[in-house]
Parts: C-alpha cells; structure tokens; sequence
C-alpha cells in the first residue's frame, strides 16, 4: 500500500480537566463524557465497544481514584471488563492494552513523579503514539500539566520554590490548574512571562476543563479559563469563557 492510499487517522480534541469532579458534570451537550464517547465513535463508526486505560503514575497507582474513573465511566456505558489501570511498573497485559486504548486518562497527583515514571517505563512514547494513531487523551489535574509544555517541581529551598522542566507539549501551551484561589496563577504567570516570544499559558480553574482543538484553538468547560500570552510589547492576560457565555473580557499588564 502506497503512503497515498493509506487512510489519515484524525487527531482528535485533548481534554484538560481541572479535577475529577469534571467527569461527572453536565456542559452544554449533556455529561462531558458523553461528547468525549461521541468523538471516539464518530471516528470509529463500526466499534462496538471503547477501551479506557488510566494512567496512575503520578498518584502511586491508588486503587481508589481508579475507582472513580470506572464510576465516571459507568454514566456512558463503557463497561469495567473494557478499563484497565496502566500501573507504574505495567506488565505485559496492561501494555498490550495500552497500545489498543482509544481513551487515555493521565492521574492527578505529582506532576513531576508522574513525568519521570512514564518516561522510565516507555508509556510516555507510547502515549505519543497512541494519540497519533488516534487515541482521545484526558489529562487531570497534573495529567492535564504532563499534557502541556511545561510543568514544575518544588525545588525544597522554601514555600513557593519551583523548577520549570519539559513535558509532552502534545497541548503547546503551558497548562497550570486550580490555582485561582491562593496563587492568583501566579505560577502560571511567571512562568509565560519567562518564556519566548508568543509563549501561552491557560489556567484552568477548580471544577473546569478545557478542550485542545486541532486548530490549536482552546474551548472552555463549565466555568472560564484565564490566558496568559506574551507578545514583545508585554504580558497579556485575558479570560475564555464557555461557548454558551459571549462576555470576553481582557486587559493589558
């Protein structure tokens, strides 16, 4: 078969998900996960069932928030026997069935320690991969960081004290999550502030999600996102909101 007659797999929407309790909501088309299983089916007209694997590296593989995805799950009828929690040290089952998965879900937890043990067990090439061959990828809370461009690690020197290091920029942007409240996405903003030219960064709040566009576009979930971008002449900051909300507001630092 020629590189002409083989058929393009579609990239498919990376969703971004503050927190777990996005997987049980309802946005404008009814439970989030229903849009997510009709993008899979859409692309997959004939399929007959979804394979969901989870990725519980950067929580220790705890049974308990694993528990919470086949309950999130369940509310679209994606069957238990069809999930499996990729673990840390995977064995040959889970990495067969990661290389089948058509939904993706990357932990919460710590950033950094999730980072270093997929790249360890060769599930973050995979995961690139998968996604390229048409996989729907979620990140939570610091899956959604892993699937930006940059995450951060405390450096120990004292409260606040961070290290920038590389992720899978499979979302070009820097991601930063639920840090509205104390932080003022202070990280978030000096992070793009310390970028190169034209660096963007969005910080999705408690209780929202975003979704990655192949257009590079960024759709917020349920409640708005806050954008960060650089330019020559500066930093500006300005919000996103939800499709159903027409207000956008901005200003310049």
């Amino acid at each position: 078969m020629t590189d002409k007659n083989k058929m393009k797999i579609p990239v498919k929407p990376i969703f971004l998900f503050a927190d777990s309790q996005v997987l049980f909501r309802m946005g404008r088309e009814g439970l989030v996960l229903e849009r997510i299983k009709r993008i899979i089916k859409e692309d997959n007209p004939g399929k007959k069932k979804i394979r969901a694997a989870y990725i519980g590296a950067s929580n220790g593989d705890k049974e308990e928030f694993y528990d919470i995805f086949l309950s999130a799950l369940s509310q679209v009828d994606i069957k238990k026997t069809d999930c499996l929690m990729i673990k840390s040290k995977p064995s040959k089952k889970e990495m067969n069935f990661f290389e089948k998965a058509d939904l993706v879900l990357l932990s919460g937890g710590d950033t950094k320690k999730g980072w270093d043990i997929m790249n360890e067990n060769g599930i973050g090439e995979k995961l690139v991969n998968r996604y390229h061959n048409g996989a729907l990828l979620i990140g939570l809370s610091a899956g959604a960081v892993q699937l930006g461009s940059r995450g951060w690690m405390e450096t120990g020197n004292g409260p606040g004290e961070y290290k920038v290091f590389t992720t899978f920029q499979l979302v070009p942007f820097v991601i930063d999550v639920h840090d509205e409240e104390e932080g003022q996405w202070e990280r978030l903003h000096n992070t793009v502030a310390d970028g190169e030219e034209h660096c963007r960064g969005f910080g999705i709040p408690t209780g929202g999600g975003a979704i990655f566009h192949s257009d590079w576009s960024m759709e917020a979930i349920l409640h708005p996102l806050a954008e960060f971008s650089l330019f020559p002449e500066g930093l500006k900051n300005s919000m996103i909101f939800p499709p159903d909300t027409e207000t956008r507001e901005s200003k310049e630092e």
